[in-house]
């Protein structure tokens, strides 16, 4: 399967380019996938496609993930997007809050 992750072109740290349209407010160039992790998995979780979700948890892990969406998934990303991940990683614990809209 290595053929796949060759169809993604990555920045010099990383972090495939086609994932810059949901990075509009930064450089993507500039972004380091550890010291900007929430943001990367928030934006990939909310908007990435399959090759770049698949890039997503080649770098982070399975666990990492399941934790960002148990702790930030409710505030951070879509309804929908939100209540599939809850579903795929089995999560039934999900810190959940107020949110500010309905989204």
């Amino acid at each position: 399967m290595a053929g796949q992750d060759d169809q993604l072109e990555m920045t010099p740290a990383g972090i495939p380019l086609s994932l810059r349209p949901f990075f509009q407010e930064y450089n993507l160039e500039d972004l380091d996938p550890e010291r900007s992790a929430f943001t990367v998995i928030e934006r990939t979780l909310a908007w990435g496609d399959w090759l770049e979700l698949r890039w997503l948890f080649v770098r982070y892990g399975a666990q990492r993930l399941a934790e960002w969406v148990r702790q930030a998934g409710w505030r951070c990303l879509p309804k929908r997007r939100f209540t599939f991940w809850t579903w795929f990683f089995d999560l039934r614990d999900c810190a959940q809050g107020e949110r500010i809209w309905q989204h």
